[in-house]
C-alpha cells in the first residue's frame, strides 16, 4: 500500500509477524493521543490508565481488522472512545448523582475553587455533558480532528457532528458560568 499511512501499515505487518518491538513503537507513537481522549472522556486518571491499556490490548487482538484506510491514530481513538463510553455507562449504573450535587460537593469551599486551574474547570464542565456531546468536543476542539475525521471516527454524518458541537458549546458555556459563580 502506498499512501500516508504506509509507516503504520508496515509496523502492523511487522507485529503480525511477531515483532514485539514494532508493537512497542506503535504504543509509544500513539499513547499520548489515546491518553488525551480517554482522560477527556473519563476525567479520572486511574480509570483512564486502565482504559488506555485496554485500548492497546484490544487493538493487538484485532490487528487483522486494520486495513490502513484511516490513520492508526484514528483507529485507536475509535477503540478508546468505545471503551470510555462503556466505562461511563458502568459508572452511571453504579451511581447516579446529579450535576448540581457533584459541583456542590467538589466546590463547597469557594477558596478551593478559586485556586483550581482552568484545566480543572474545563474537565468538570466536560463531565457535565452527555457522552454524545463530550466525545465531539474532545475530538473536535481538544484533539483537533476535523469535522470530517470526527464524523468518520464516530460513524456519524458531518451535520450531526456540527449540531452536537454547537449544542455542546452552549452547554459548556453555561456550565463554566455556573462554576465561576461558586
Amino acid at each position: 500500500m502506498v499512501g500516508k499511512y504506509e509507516d503504520d501499515v508496515a509496523l502492523i505487518k511487522a507485529v503480525q509477524k511477531g515483532d514485539q518491538k514494532a508493537f512497542e513503537q506503535i504504543v509509544q507513537k500513539y499513547k499520548g493521543i489515546v491518553a488525551k481522549v480517554v482522560i477527556g472522556m473519563l476525567g479520572n486518571q486511574a480509570d483512564a490508565e486502565d482504559i488506555g491499556q485496554e485500548t492497546f490490548i484490544r487493538f493487538y487482538r484485532s490487528l487483522h481488522q486494520y486495513k490502513g484506510d484511516a490513520s492508526l491514530g484514528t483507529y485507536l481513538t475509535r477503540i478508546a472512545i468505545n471503551l470510555s463510553l462503556n466505562a461511563l455507562k458502568k459508572r452511571k449504573t453504579q451511581r447516579t448523582t446529579g450535576l448540581e450535587e457533584k459541583y456542590d460537593a467538589l466546590y463547597a469551599d469557594r477558596h478551593t475553587f478559586q485556586k483550581s486551574d482552568n484545566t480543572e474547570w474545563v474537565q468538570k464542565a466536560l463531565a457535565g455533558l452527555d457522552e454524545k456531546y463530550r466525545v465531539v468536543v474532545i475530538l473536535r476542539l481538544i484533539e483537533g480532528y476535523s469535522t470530517k475525521e470526527t464524523a468518520q471516527i464516530l460513524e456519524l454524518p458531518e451535520g450531526t457532528v456540527l449540531s452536537r458541537l454547537a449544542r455542546a458549546q452552549v452547554k459548556l458555556k453555561s456550565l463554566l458560568k455556573k462554576l465561576e459563580e461558586y
